[in-house]
């Protein structure tokens, strides 16, 4: 098994040792440190599928460089994600059922924790499913052509912008339930991410239909 499909396993693991700490109200400072370890292994997991594609070659300075903009390994590393592309067809699924298995969990530890209603986990079900089958219908994930796909979805400010205010809101509410802090700043940070999640998931349907 590659290292990158054994960091996505990892991570899902790492949230479900979060829910179980958040649960018994271990703690919060736990749950948040291995919190931010499995956000980070989101990232790590790409990188080391291009590592392993380029024999060790690309370094993670190099990676780094090419995600903030730097142009210099850009074409060698978009060449490198498209022989993955081909070679392991399963790894960018995998990374989304990766994302989506992570993020359902948080979910439905804090909709069984009476702490947010359950329409919210509905809409986020709702919003994935149908987005999910329809880019993977069409075979356009991460391949975005329209302007308004790479600027809301696909772009390094949107991927990672989204991962932090996921971190930030399931963090505040880990300390809503475990610490007492006030929910009301938990139901704005939820609808920020809501928000967020389905602007980023209407950016992929047109993607899907622009490409008809």
């Amino acid at each position: 098994m590659r290292k990158a499909d054994l960091a996505t396993i990892l991570r899902v693991l790492l949230v479900f040792l979060v829910a179980y700490l958040v649960i018994l109200k271990i703690n919060p400072i736990y749950s948040i440190l291995i919190l931010i370890i499995a956000f980070l292994l989101d990232g790590v997991d790409g990188y080391l599928a291009i590592r392993e594609a380029s024999s060790n070659k690309i370094s993670f300075l190099m990676y780094i460089k090419t995600v903030k903009g730097d142009s210099k390994y850009r074409k060698e590393i978009k060449e490198l994600k498209e022989s993955i592309s081909k070679k392991y067809p399963h790894g960018p699924r995998m990374d989304v059922a990766g994302d989506r298995a992570v993020e359902y969990a948080l979910w439905a530890v804090f909709t069984y924790l009476n702490i947010l209603p359950l329409f919210i986990i509905l809409i986020v079900i709702f919003r994935h499913s149908f987005v999910d089958g329809l880019m993977a219908a069409k075979g356009t994930s991460n391949k975005m052509k329209s302007k308004l796909a790479k600027i809301i979805y696909s772009s390094n400010i949107s991927r990672g912008g989204v991962n932090v205010v996921k971190f930030v809101t399931f963090s505040y509410l880990i300390l809503v339930y475990t610490s007492k802090f006030p929910i009301i700043y938990g139901y704005i940070l939820t609808g920020i991410l809501l928000l967020y999640i389905i602007l980023r998931g209407v950016a992929e349907v047109y993607e899907v239909f622009q490409n008809e």
